[in-house]
């Protein structure tokens, strides 16, 4: 007998099937230290204000979901790795056999 494994058995893992334990971690500090900021700084001005809610909205832009990557941290941090790793790409032009199989005379 085979199993089939269905396409989202990793979504069992996940807490409500969206959010990893980091992600959850990453968005409860930073909704924290943005109410602890609202509480010692006025509100009236309103630069200070967005700065004060930085620290939540960058929580917040994180840990959401996007198609093809779990959120934008997976997709930030993929993107910095392939960008920071040792590549040597060669291009050799459309040829199939890339001289391997190339016959002398």
């Amino acid at each position: 007998m085979e199993y089939l494994i269905p396409a989202n058995t990793k979504r069992g893992q996940l807490i409500f099937s969206i959010f990893r334990p980091i992600d959850l971690i990453i968005f409860a500090v930073g909704l924290s230290i943005t109410l602890i900021l609202l509480a010692f700084f006025p509100t009236s001005d309103i630069g200070l204000l967005i700065l004060t809610l930085l620290p939540g909205l960058i929580a917040v832009f994180l840990i959401i979901p996007i198609p093809n990557y779990h959120n934008m941290l997976v997709l930030l941090i993929e993107m910095y790795n392939f960008l920071s790793s040792n590549q040597k790409l060669i291009w050799r032009g459309w040829c199939i056999d890339y001289g391997r199989n190339k016959k002398t005379k």
